[in-house]
C-alpha cells in the first residue's frame, strides 16, 4: 500500500497513512471518466428552454387574404411557421430529458480513476487538522498558503460532520476553493482542480466508499 504525508495547518509533516492500491492507485480508465462527467453535466442542465408553437403565439386568428384570386400562395394564418413571427417548428421543449445513464460500477471506476490520477501527479494534500473555531476566511488562506495549496483552482473535500461546518463557511468566499462534503463529491470537480486537500478521516471515507 502507498503512503501519503499528513501535514498540520502549518505545513509541517507529523505522520503518514498508508492509501489503498486498489483505489488510488490504479490505471485511470479515460472512458469511464469521460462517461461520468458526461452524465454529471447532463444531471446539471435544468431543461427549462421553451419555444412557442403555431398554437401558442398570440394573433394570426385571421386568415391574411381569401383562399383563390390573389394570385399568391394560400396562407390560413400569419402565425404559421413560414412567416415571420410565427410557431416554431420542432423546437426545445421542457419534455425533453438530458439524463445519460452510466452503470453504477462503471461510476465507480471513473471515480477511482480520478482520485488515482489526481495521487500520481501529486496534487492530493493530506491535512491533520482543519477545524475552525469559527469563520476565519483569513486563517484559512494561511492555511492554505503555508501548506502550499494556494492553487488556482482547488478543492477541498470535507467529512461532512458538524465540527467541519465553520471550515467550510472559511472556504466558501473565495474564488478559487471549492469545498464539498464527501457524499456530494462530483468527478468533473475533481478532476478541474489543480490540488486537492482533505483530510486523514475524509479520505478514509471516500476509500469505504469506493471499495
Amino acid at each position: 500500500m502507498a503512503k501519503l504525508e499528513i501535514v498540520n495547518v502549518l505545513g509541517e509533516k507529523v505522520s503518514t497513512t498508508e492509501i489503498s492500491d486498489a483505489i488510488f492507485a490504479i490505471e485511470p480508465h479515460n472512458q469511464a471518466m469521460f462517461d461520468t462527467v458526461l452524465s454529471e453535466r447532463s444531471a446539471l442542465r435544468q431543461g427549462t428552454h421553451k419555444t412557442k408553437t403555431r398554437t401558442e403565439v398570440s394573433g394570426g386568428g385571421r386568415k391574411p387574404w381569401r383562399q383563390k384570386g390573389t394570385g399568391r400562395a394560400r396562407q390560413g394564418s400569419i402565425r404559421s411557421p413560414q412567416w415571420r413571427g410565427g410557431g416554431i417548428v420542432f423546437g426545445p421543449t421542457p419534455q425533453k430529458n438530458y439524463e445519460i445513464k452510466v452503470n453504477k460500477k462503471v461510476r465507480k471506476l471513473a471515480m477511482k480513476s480520478g482520485w488515482s490520477s489526481k495521487v500520481k501527479e501529486g496534487k492530493l494534500i493530506l491535512v491533520e487538522d482543519i477545524n475552525f473555531q469559527k469563520p476565519a476566511t483569513q486563517d484559512f488562506l494561511k492555511m492554505l498558503n503555508n501548506i502550499k495549496a494556494n492553487e488556482r483552482k482547488v478543492l477541498l473535500v470535507l467529512n461532512g460532520d458538524e465540527k467541519e461546518y465553520n471550515t467550510f463557511l472559511s472556504a466558501r468566499n473565495l474564488e478559487n476553493v471549492l469545498p464539498v462534503f464527501v457524499e456530494e463529491i462530483l468527478l468533473d470537480d475533481l478532476l478541474n482542480a489543480n490540488v486537492i486537500v482533505t483530510t486523514e478521516d475524509a479520505l478514509k471515507n471516500v476509500e469505504g466508499k469506493l471499495s
